[in-house]
């Protein structure tokens, strides 16, 4: 089967859950994963949100080969293995390998203001360290500075799909469109909004989403109303969506959000983050995406479209 095939879908993000010490709660990401896969995902990924930068190399490892045991079988699971040096970006990629990863993620390092050549170079020496699929992850849109298109081609031609993308660089639909058609319409793209401009970025061929796990529900609904061209469906999820996680404007502020409603849906015990934390949203921006939260789980219930459905959109915040 090809690295298309394989590696395509709703690949959710999981939140990594903390003991009120703050320690690894080994036993509550297990269960997040099995309930993950039980919403129906193509797999599961370990990146940013998962607070991968704020685990200790030793966490990084455990929780890669906890996720990945958990996995096989169910789905792909995706590791980020992006560091500040290319030689610990190797080494975490290599132990992702051992432990059963399908494929890698990595974004570029943010502390040092690296040229376009040494940005292939570093995604050249992950690639080729392995035999696994390398996801060039563009996180610039919440940190770090963007990776050119050029660079981005660059590395697709070299490597085919070996290679694959997650552009979150502003203007995230026009830069999108530009790697889809820079590497001729044949890279696997990936949307990382969240759920955000999924709508827009299926149109514009995405081969899948890396969405939170707390919206995973009503993702996953979208993503099967964007398969089977349900109109009404798309425009309504992604209305309550777009209302939802807009006002999100860091990472943080997603983070206690996601927490907050795996608590909500009996995933979590806590919604522990950890710190320093930045932002927190206020027991008023909470009650909104409940409210919010309410109503996308009441579009995801119903059978069929209405047969008239502009009052439902309009009045989908």
């Amino acid at each position: 089967m090809s690295v298309k095939t394989n590696i395509a879908g709703v690949l959710p993000v999981f939140c990594t859950p903390f003991h009120e010490d703050g320690t690894l709660d080994v036993s509550t990401l297990e269960r997040e994963i099995d309930w993950l896969f039980d919403q129906g995902v193509n797999g599961v990924v370990f990146a940013m949100v998962s607070e991968v930068l704020r685990l200790s190399d030793t966490e990084r490892m455990a929780v890669a080969q906890r996720v990945c045991a958990r996995a096989q079988g169910r789905g792909v699971s995706v590791i980020s293995v992006g560091s500040e040096s290319t030689h610990q970006a190797c080494e975490f990629a290599q132990h992702a390998v051992s432990v059963g990863a399908d494929a890698l993620m990595a974004i570029p390092p943010m502390g040092t203001a690296l040229n376009d050549e040494q940005i292939y170079d570093y995604y050249r020496q992950i690639v080729e360290s392995v035999t696994i699929p390398v996801v060039v992850q563009d996180a610039s849109g919440y940190l770090g500075r963007p990776i050119s298109i050029a660079v981005q081609a660059q590395l697709w031609q070299a490597y085919g799909d070996r290679v694959m993308f997650k552009p979150e660089a502003q203007p995230i639909g026009p830069r999108l469109s530009q790697l889809r058609d820079a590497t001729n319409g044949q890279a696997n793209i990936f949307e990382g909004t969240g759920g955000l401009l999924l709508a827009d970025s299926y149109r514009r061929g995405v081969a899948g989403t890396m969405p939170g796990a707390d919206f995973i529900v009503v993702v996953m609904a979208l993503w099967q109303a964007l398969e089977s061209g349900d109109k009404w469906r798309v425009e309504s999820l992604s209305c309550l969506l777009t209302s939802a996680i807009a006002p999100l404007t860091s990472l943080d502020m997603y983070l206690a959000v996601e927490k907050h409603l795996l608590v909500r849906q009996g995933v979590f015990n806590n919604t522990i983050v950890r710190g320093p934390v930045g932002a927190t949203p206020d027991a008023e921006q909470l009650a909104e995406i409940d409210r919010l939260f309410d109503r996308m789980l009441a579009h995801t219930r119903l059978k069929d479209s209405p047969s008239s459905n502009i009052n439902t959109i309009v009045e989908c915040s």
